[in-house]
């Protein structure tokens, strides 16, 4: 596949115009092995980046390693290509206790944003988007997100799918630990909920996956205000142009 070296202005625009779902392949950048050939496996099943997906598998690999208790979770899983990765990640650790992996989704597409959901970069709103193209919904029936999960071999007791809005799902449905936290929601309402709720049951040293603090200003906004007014140190690292990831510290 070839590149395309375009600004990322320009990719918006072509989002905005076209309505495709663009994913910029940087050619110098280099992944694991292991990482690439679950990125080649998993690609077809999310909207995600390959360095964000690269982010999934770090993180299991990290919270496998040094034994950081607790499960999976996910919030806003698409066609649940990275909980596929982390499935993945999971098996190849070969660990002896595998943890249990939670989606959470409506499985019929994105809740309702609000007026603080708007790209970053264009401030276009997310309400005017979700009405002209199709892939901003992220619609994914749970029957093929629980096939596309299911082919990687994870035991089936073991993956939970949780149906309906975080807001009203979360905080009754999540596990009592959690190891990696992957937020993907995209609005300011549902990632508040999503912080307020889960972000306190992360073990220390868990890793915390938010997909679009550098896209929707709704999710930065909920992400600021959560560690402002909680006064929590965190760092959240860069993946790529949206993704930020970083292990709680206290």
């Amino acid at each position: 596949m070839g590149t395309l070296a375009l600004p990322r202005m320009a990719l918006d625009a072509l989002v905005r115009r076209f309505g495709y779902r663009l994913s910029v392949i940087d050619p110098h950048v280099q992944f694991e092995p292991q990482h690439q050939a679950i990125i080649d496996r998993v690609r077809p099943f999310t909207m995600t980046s390959p360095e964000r997906i690269a982010a999934t598998c770090q993180a299991v690999d990290y919270v496998t390693k040094y034994g950081i208790p607790g499960d999976f979770v996910e919030c806003g899983v698409w066609r649940g290509g990275n909980t596929m990765a982390a499935a993945l990640s999971y098996l190849r650790a070969a660990v002896a206790n595998l943890p249990a992996l939670y989606l959470f989704d409506t499985f019929e597409g994105m809740s309702a944003p609000t007026k603080v959901d708007r790209k970053v970069q264009s401030g276009e709103s997310a309400a005017a988007l979700v009405e002209r193209f199709d892939h901003v919904k992220a619609y994914a029936p749970i029957d093929d997100v629980r096939r596309n999960v299911q082919s990687t071999g994870y035991p089936g007791d073991l993956i939970k799918f949780v149906r309906g809005k975080v807001e009203e799902t979360i905080p009754a449905a999540a596990p009592a630990q959690i190891a990696v936290l992957r937020l993907d929601t995209d609005w300011y309402e549902s990632t508040k909920h999503e912080l307020e709720h889960l972000f306190p049951r992360l073990s220390v040293g868990g890793v915390l996956i938010i997909d679009d603090y550098g896209d929707w200003a709704g999710a930065r906004k909920a992400v600021d205000e959560y560690f402002a007014v909680n006064r929590t140190p965190m760092l959240l690292t860069r993946t790529d142009y949206t993704g930020r990831v970083g292990a709680k510290l206290t």
